[in-house]
């Protein structure tokens, strides 16, 4: 008995340690990061956020979202402080991250990589490893990299590798680092990036060590098919599980704000009645607003109800 469960823990382990030396996360090791998503995969294993709930969660702001999570839990979601391919466009991105991983290279470890790939049906045969990644967005994605700030000989994309990023994913790039040819990168119509900066220089010396992992962006932990709302002032990566939880929250705290200013116009109650835990009376007069502009709600009455039986107003 006790030798078959020794060779039992062998063989997983084994298999284990298999898996985590593999380029690209197997569908079972994603889908146990994320074990909390109920819904909808892909077939490598990343949660599915519906479109709908990643169009809608375009209007949060992110201070809704990054409170909401900070009461979840989850303290280590935002990174701020970014620069950007092209700021004269709309600088609001949502979508599902795909992440990358990149480290500073050194022979046997790209000796390795390199044989992996081959095993894995990747480009090898240049030795180049920046694209990797790259060729497994689908639309929707949102390319999510980790350079650890590397300038020099770390650029994580330039201008073909952007342009094979935006026709994929109809989105832009997350960089945790550095990207080249900026001129031609903004030449793309419809594509931007968060960038920590960029350099002339392409990359070398540099070298992809995994696709959807956990990787650290800044002050923030991002696993893959993680919803990302990237605005002009900061990016809030959402657990897929809490997404929809965030976008609802958010939602009704928009309404909330919505009929406090006509309550406080119309002169139905004070602004301090508004701006304090509401009576029974407000929390009535809201329901009744509500339903009477039923039509311009971005959920249906069920679901607000459902929602305000279990939240304090």
């Amino acid at each position: 008995m006790i030798k078959n469960i020794f060779l039992s823990l062998v063989m997983f382990l084994c298999f284990y340690f298999s898996q985590g030396q593999n380029i690209g996360s197997s569908p079972e090791y994603i889908m146990a990061l994320t074990a909390d998503w109920k819904g909808e995969r892909f077939d490598d294993g990343r949660p599915k956020v519906s479109d709908d709930i990643l169009e809608r969660l375009k209007s949060i702001t992110l201070e809704e979202a990054w409170a909401e999570l900070i009461e979840l839990g989850y303290d280590n979601q935002y990174e701020g402080d970014w620069q950007f391919i092209d700021d004269s466009e709309s600088t609001t991105m949502t979508g599902r991250a795909v992440t990358a991983q990149f480290m500073p290279s050194r022979p046997d470890l790209e000796n390795q990589v390199i044989e992996q790939g081959k095993k894995e049906g990747r480009a090898w045969e240049q030795r180049r490893t920046v694209s990797w990644a790259i060729s497994t967005l689908v639309e929707g994605d949102v390319y999510v990299a980790d350079g650890y700030l590397k300038p020099h000989l770390g650029t994580i994309i330039g201008s073909n590798l952007g342009t094979g990023v935006y026709n994929r994913t109809k989105r832009g790039i997350i960089a945790y680092g550095h990207i080249r040819d900026m001129e031609n990168l903004r030449k793309i119509d419809g594509f931007n990036g968060w960038i920590k900066g960029s350099d002339p220089s392409y990359m070398r010396k540099t070298l992809l060590t995994s696709i959807n992992s956990p990787v650290r962006i800044g002050n923030a932990i991002v696993l893959p098919g993680d919803a990302v709302l990237a605005k002009k002032d900061g990016i809030v990566f959402i657990p897929a599980h809490l997404v929809e939880h965030i976008v609802l929250t958010g939602e009704v705290t928009a309404l909330f704000d919505v009929f406090g200013e006509w309550c406080i116009k119309e002169n139905k109650f004070s602004a301090g009645a508004i701006d304090s835990v509401w009576t029974e009376e407000i929390k009535a007069q809201f329901r009744k607003w509500a339903k009477e502009n039923a039509n311009d709600l971005p959920m249906s009455m069920e679901t607000l109800n459902n929602f305000l039986e279990g939240r304090n107003f």
